[in-house]
């Protein structure tokens, strides 16, 4: 496909807004392998919004776990609203574009999120990927994955938490573009270099 002159990444980077790549899925559907190899073909950076909860639980002296890591982030959320992380996070993320045009997300979990940054057309163009995996082979995935394996049960906990505490689901439903990762990871690179074609980048 050609790209078209309304695509985000037809233009040279000097030539266009900066443009905000958000990969968001389920646990367990490659999401983590998507945003990798985006990065490593592409040249992308890679903005973590997760950073202001690092932050937090480093000033508020907790002990960095996931445990606490989720505790501040709760609390975040409960006392500046369910676009906190997003709203604490983008003046650095304004600092990020100086330097980079086109930058991976990697930590958009609301639909308050989602609005918050999707604000500032006049900025920056925003555009999600969703991943997705059957449920049966993201329970495969997460129970032999090296770091914070999950049984069944807890990967269901974990969805549960998820979407009712986070929001996650409209961010997924309503992405721009949709990928299937039931397949192989050479299955999963190509369904993804088509999507940067829509979206006008050059071919890695």
């Amino acid at each position: 496909m050609k790209p078209s002159s309304s695509h985000p990444l037809s233009k040279a980077p000097a030539g266009r807004k900066p443009v905000l790549l958000a990969i968001v899925g389920m646990s367990g559907t490659g999401k983590s392998e998507a945003a990798k190899y985006l990065a490593r073909s592409y040249g992308l950076a890679s903005f973590y919004m997760g950073g202001v909860v690092l932050g937090e639980v480093e000033r508020l002296g907790l002990p960095d776990s996931p445990k606490n890591e989720r505790k501040v982030r709760e609390q975040l959320r409960g006392r500046l609203g369910m676009d906190a992380i997003a709203r604490l996070a983008l003046p650095s993320l304004r600092k990020f574009f100086k330097s980079e045009r086109t930058v991976l997300l990697d930590g958009l979990y609301s639909a308050e999120e989602l609005t918050l940054l999707r604000g500032y057309p006049g900025e920056f163009t925003v555009v999600v990927i969703a991943v997705h995996s059957n449920r049966a082979l993201r329970y495969s995935r997460l129970k032999t994955r090296v770091v914070r394996p999950l049984t069944p049960a807890e990967v269901d906990l974990r969805d549960r938490t998820e979407l009712q505490k986070l929001n996650k689901a409209p961010p997924i439903v309503l992405a721009d573009f949709h990928v299937c990762n039931n397949g192989t990871t050479r299955s999963l690179h190509r369904s993804l270099r088509s999507v940067m074609t829509e979206l006008g980048a050059p071919h890695p």
